[in-house]
């Protein structure tokens, strides 16, 4: 099997990013382009972003998650802390986030240590779900091998009979994780493929210096 794709191209021409543009703090920065990649209304889920951890067996591992919230401190997202991500940044949580908004023509890429939220944010967040998505979290051994879908879809009948009228409490094997960046690069695309990419890195006295690199 095999299809060539050298043909598929595309001159980025949307916007540019300069230095004297940007904004000092790059969380101040990443919440301009959410607004206007939001404003745009060409992505259907502009919080969606690939977080990438080192495995168990070594192997760096990409997958899509949902942003929940971002803030000065970093990015949130849930999931089950027994998962197959779970379990790799308890090991190693120096993990690598990344935006592609294509609308846009622009990326964002940040690096950042993983730690779990404090347990009452949890249990807000986990409370605002709907029933179906917290009775998921709960019928779900994420990332474990399951014989069928359909004894999944049973043992979430079971579930929902269970709970009817119940009040639907988080497991504790369930949460939330903020990342926080260490080092956070935002590429615009441009003409020529010679790309903006303008990154900010943390310093030790807790500012951001501010550099652009080569496309």
């Amino acid at each position: 099997m095999q299809k060539d794709l050298s043909n598929y191209r595309k001159s980025y021409e949307k916007s540019e990013l300069t230095e004297d543009t940007v904004k000092e703090n790059p969380l101040e920065q990443f919440q301009k382009w959410f607004y206007e990649v939001e404003a745009a209304n060409g992505v259907d889920e502009p919080n969606a972003m690939t977080i990438s951890t080192i495995g168990l067996d070594g192997f760096p591992k990409n997958r899509v998650v949902l942003m929940k919230k971002f803030t000065f401190e970093g990015f949130i997202f849930y999931t089950n802390y027994k998962s197959e991500k779970g379990r790799a940044i308890a090991q190693n949580p120096s993990v690598c986030l990344s935006f592609f908004w294509p609308n846009m023509e622009r990326q964002v890429i940040i690096k950042g240590t993983a730690e779990k939220i404090a347990e009452n944010l949890s249990d807000g967040y986990f409370e605002s779900r709907p029933v179906g998505s917290q009775l998921g979290a709960i019928v779900s051994d994420q990332s474990e091998v399951i014989p069928s879908r359909e004894l999944l879809e049973e043992a979430l009948v079971k579930l929902e009979k269970e709970y009817e009228g119940k009040e639907i409490e988080r497991p504790a094997y369930w949460g939330g994780y903020l990342v926080r960046p260490v080092s956070m690069e935002f590429w615009q695309g441009r003409p020529n493929r010679l790309h903006d990419r303008i990154r900010y890195t943390l310093q030790e006295d807790f500012n951001w210096k501010i550099e652009r690199l080569a496309p």
